[in-house]
């Protein structure tokens, strides 16, 4: 009897080693996980960090980061600022903007985080915060499929740190409300998968939880930017409610109904307007400006844009949901996620802002979709080799011919030289400068003064009089749009850019000498109200005075 429990006394003992190794081991294996998708994540977004950090200073990688990160320096000196209204733009009359404030205050939280480690903290903080956000959904999504126990789940985390359109929308030195939205509505969407999923098995507690998730995922995404994340919401909610009502209604459900009313009345008494809809605008030019905006132009289904995104596995992708279709009850696809997935891919053959969204839901579906392949072998073989075109995309970023060397290294003596001038014009004294549309966002942040044009849809007015001024070979009626907009100062920039953006915006001919000629290129001739101030090898600078 005593040998037979001294036995049993060695087995339990032998067997809680085991399980014990077995954790340590889980353990070990979910750290290297996490690292390696940490360093993948970190290292693509991360991979345009000559342009960012030039000189010693920070750069921003498009004309509206640097309009966020005017929002952020006012809501830095003006703690609890809620910046409903932008004098830095479309100067005298200014803009109502469709930006809000959980972004401005998340940079500027972070920026209070890097105080200690640098002098130029909100510049620090607005060149990671996507970065950052970007690696909060890796571990995120790396936690959320481990639950889920999907089989390729890899193959989604794969895609998402190394597509080149989800790299770009939560890249270095892009404080972007899009990188926000990115988390957001991934984290919405895991939520509503994990409630449908565990509809009939889970307790309700974990159902009532998840529900949490999605209301205030939801509202915050919709607080950010009432576009995307509202028609992405009412798809979700319209497809669900249409395959079981009851589930929509369900008293699980009722406590993140109540999570998304708080959210929405709150982002309401915040903001205290509602977000217009300004992609309906049938404004000829509206029209003309949208056009020259890469967000917002078409992607044609033929554009081999799509195979660079997805890679090739998105060309079987059709037949994957077909076959998904077809399998039991409780095995395929989510509904909505298919109705998702084939609403984005249309809606970014309409805009290509919804190619992030696009691929974001390609890549949730990937694991679901390769599911009915047992062979784990042929499905890592057949992915590896449909990322050849994404692998191709980063071999040209990541080594450019000497042609694109040379344009990256003008791009940043430009933004240099553009900084150095726009930092003469700081003072204590209110003195609008007239720019090119795009430039004047960056000038607005480093000089402190505000622009007459810039670089959003709600400043088309002073977008429309920039251009009309630099077109005009009519000295007078250039003149009065300097008084009209109080402008104290003009930017001369290259004219042939500066000609050509105009024509398109005002949809009109150049004239033989328009005055962003004389500016450029003959000094000495402009007109006797602008005096010339400074310049180098990018811009020159005028001063305005009356007559």
């Amino acid at each position: 009897m005593a040998k037979t429990e001294s036995q049993l006394k060695f087995w339990i003992a032998h067997w809680d080693l085991r399980i014990w190794d077995g954790v340590v081991v889980r353990r070990i294996l979910s750290i290297i996980e996490i690292a390696v998708l940490s360093v993948l994540v970190l290292t693509t977004r991360c991979a345009d960090y000559q342009d960012v950090f030039v000189t010693g200073n920070i750069y921003f990688t498009d004309a509206d980061c640097y309009a966020r990160m005017t929002r952020v320096q006012m809501c830095s000196e003006h703690p609890g600022l809620i910046v409903r209204h932008h004098e830095f733009e479309n100067f005298p009359t200014g803009t109502t903007p469709h930006t809000t404030a959980p972004l401005d205050y998340l940079i500027l939280a972070f920026s209070i985080f890097l105080k200690p480690f640098s002098a130029h903290a909100i510049d620090l903080a607005g060149a990671f915060i996507s970065p950052l956000l970007a690696l909060l959904g890796g571990w995120f999504l790396w936690w959320w499929l481990k639950q889920m126990k999907f089989r390729y789940r890899w193959i989604t985390l794969i895609v998402y740190a190394i597509s080149p359109i989800l790299v770009h929308g939560t890249e270095l030195g892009r404080p972007d409300h899009q990188s926000l939205l990115m988390l957001l509505v991934t984290i919405a969407i895991c939520a509503e998968w994990s409630m449908q999923a565990e509809l009939g098995a889970s307790a309700a507690t974990d159902r009532i939880k998840w529900g949490i998730v999605s209301g205030v995922a939801w509202g915050l995404a919709i607080w950010t930017s009432a576009y995307e994340s509202l028609v992405l919401f009412l798809l979700v909610m319209v497809v669900s409610a249409f395959k079981n009502p009851k589930a929509i209604s369900a008293g699980s459900r009722r406590a993140g109904w109540l999570s998304f009313v708080l959210v929405m009345v709150a982002a309401l008494l915040i903001e205290r307007r509602i977000q217009s809809f300004s992609i309906l605008y049938s404004d000829p030019l509206f029209q003309n400006w949208a056009r020259t905006i890469g967000e917002l132009q078409h992607v044609s289904p033929a554009n081999p844009i799509w195979l660079r995104w997805c890679g090739y596995l998105l060309l079987i992708t059709p037949l994957l949901i077909w076959i998904n279709l077809t399998r039991k009850k409780g095995e395929e696809t989510p509904t909505f996620v298919l109705v998702l997935l084939i609403a984005t891919y249309v809606l970014t053959i309409w805009q290509a802002r919804w190619g992030y969204f696009f691929v974001m839901v390609f890549a949730f579906a990937l694991p679901c979709l390769l599911e009915p392949v047992k062979s784990r072998g042929a499905v890592w073989i057949v992915f590896f080799l449909s990322i050849f075109p994404i692998v191709r995309d980063w071999d040209e970023k990541l080594s450019p011919s000497e042609a694109e060397l040379a344009l990256r290294l003008e791009q940043r003596n430009e933004l240099v030289q553009l900084r150095d001038v726009a930092l003469s014009l700081r003072s204590t004294e209110i003195r609008a400068f007239l720019a090119p549309w795009w430039l004047s966002p960056s000038i607005a942040y480093w000089s402190g003064q505000p622009g007459i044009a810039g670089s959003s849809h709600e400043s088309l007015d002073g977008i429309a009089d920039s251009a009309q001024f630099f077109l005009c070979d009519d000295w007078q009626k250039a003149r009065q749009i300097l008084q009209n907009h109080k402008a104290g100062w003009v930017f001369a920039y290259n004219s042939e850019r500066v000609a050509q953006n105009s024509t398109a915006i005002l949809s009109q001919a150049a004239p033989a000498h328009p005055l962003c000629r004389v500016l450029d290129r003959t000094p000495g001739r402009v007109p006797p109200f602008l005096i010339f101030a400074a310049q180098n090898g990018t811009c020159k600078l005028y001063r305005t005075v009356s007559q």
